[in-house]
């Protein structure tokens, strides 16, 4: 499927109007006392839909304040969204928190757990020794365990063993 320029175009300059008005536009305390990020948009093939991803730096209760805020402002918003773009149809926009901060998040949480467990088998593995010998090769004249002594790859009896002994 071939991508669609304009529509990539009219996510790019959502993306740009968006930002700015939450930067500089919109006087709502829920928006203006939080750090929000504006990290992705994508705009439908029609160009009747545009879905707008965010980011709040902050805890849940921050990131609900923003997304009622977001919410109360998309009128706004898709008016500015309207006069930047100049189309005929002015896509609505949806607001979604992204979900790349807590992905990420999580991934830490797995490497801490990862490097925690590392240093734990390193601790304990210190002056620990091989199980075993530290050469698990038999030699030329030691024993087999049955009392026999092997002097060389063939049993030390000169014959190869495959065949009848010859007289």
């Amino acid at each position: 499927m071939a991508k669609n320029a304009r529509a990539d175009n009219l996510a790019k300059l959502i993306r740009e109007v968006v930002a700015e008005k939450i930067q500089r536009g919109i006087k709502d305390p829920r928006i203006r006392n939080h750090q929000v990020t504006v990290t992705d948009t994508r705009v439908t093939g029609d160009l009747r839909e545009g879905t707008v991803f965010y980011t709040v730096y902050g805890d849940d209760t921050a990131r609900q304040e923003v997304a009622a805020g977001l919410e109360s402002a998309k009128g706004l918003l898709r008016s500015a969204v309207g006069q930047a773009a100049g189309i005929k149809f002015t896509p609505t926009l949806a607001f979604v928190p992204d979900a790349l901060p807590e992905n990420a998040r999580v991934l830490e949480d797995l490497f801490s757990a990862a490097r925690a467990r590392d240093a734990e088998l390193r601790q304990r593995s210190r002056g620990a020794q091989y199980a075993g010998d530290p050469d698990p090769y038999r030699t030329a004249g030691e024993e087999d365990g049955s009392g026999n002594t092997r002097d060389g790859e063939d049993g030390g009896d000169g014959e190869d063993g495959g065949g009848p002994a010859t007289p």
